[in-house]
């Protein structure tokens, strides 16, 4: 594997992606939203202004289940179709580089850019925080920041998915935001329908949680803001229970395994149609 090809191609995604519009215009949001956010947590009294590190970042949860996911499916959804279709995606195997190369590199340059993305929202809203709230807490928010830059690089390798499987971009990018829709809304309230009729126990509707990312982040975000899951009911008690401190450090390995796999499957994928 020729370490420099892949450094060129990143810089070439990093390039790229400056040139998204849909890119720049979710980089603003989330950056806009999130001071949002912070300006308008109360701070205490009941008057409002900045709020500490804790009380911010837990209200920038959802906002990352929202919004971190839509960037990441369809940047990676975007990452392989749309060169598919203007032919830049043949060009580029044209060259002496081999597929591994070639995914490696725009998968890399693509998370460096959502990561680059997300670090101008969280470090604009921690300046904030730190001037006019104190740091407090200030550990537990960079635990977030850690968390939500993984649950990108989830997002984007479940994108890859998308990409390598169908031929056209407007198809992967429908594909995306379906997908979106079922991690987001679909899969929380289903699980819990499922959970009612069924009559799952705690155990099973905890690991049941685990096969929805979004589930994962959210565990993992609320342990490190309260050191508890009680409001997660029966599931997040018994989660306490049974992994007590190890449960950051589990949920954090799963979703590194939630990123990795996606990227064996594009590999697979990619290799078997190819650039056409």
């Amino acid at each position: 594997m020729d370490i420099q090809t892949i450094f060129i191609l990143i810089q070439k995604e990093l390039r790229d992606a400056r040139r998204n519009q849909w890119f720049l215009l979710y980089t603003i949001a989330f950056a806009i939203l999130s001071l949002a956010l912070a300006w308008f947590s109360l701070a205490g009294m009941g008057h409002y202004g900045l709020a500490g590190f804790g009380r911010t970042g837990a209200s920038l949860v959802n906002l990352i289940l929202l919004i971190v996911p839509l960037m990441g499916l369809t940047l990676g959804a975007l990452g392989l179709t749309s060169e598919r279709e203007n032919g830049t995606l043949l060009y580029l195997l044209a060259q002496p580089i081999n597929p591994k190369e070639l995914l490696l590199g725009k998968f890399l340059g693509l998370a460096i850019a959502l990561m680059a993305a997300l670090t101008l929202g969280f470090g604009l809203t921690g300046t904030l925080i730190a001037v006019y709230g104190g740091m407090s807490d200030v550990t537990t928010y960079l635990w977030l920041v850690g968390l939500a830059f993984l649950l990108a690089v989830v997002s984007l390798s479940l994108g890859f998915v998308v990409a390598a499987a169908v031929e056209k971009a407007a198809t992967a990018v429908g594909i995306a935001l379906f997908l979106w829709l079922i991690l987001v809304f679909v899969g929380d309230l289903g699980l819990m329908g499922t959970a009612v009729v069924l009559h799952f126990s705690a155990d099973t509707l905890l690991w049941l949680s685990f096969l929805n990312p979004l589930q994962l982040f959210k565990t993992a975000a609320i342990y490190n803001f309260r050191n508890g899951l009680e409001m997660m009911g029966p599931a997040g008690i018994y989660a306490v229970r049974q992994y007590g401190t190890t449960l950051l450090p589990l949920l954090t390995i799963l979703l590194i395994i939630w990123a990795s796999l996606p990227l064996l499957l594009t590999h697979r994928l990619f290799t078997r149609r190819g650039a056409l």
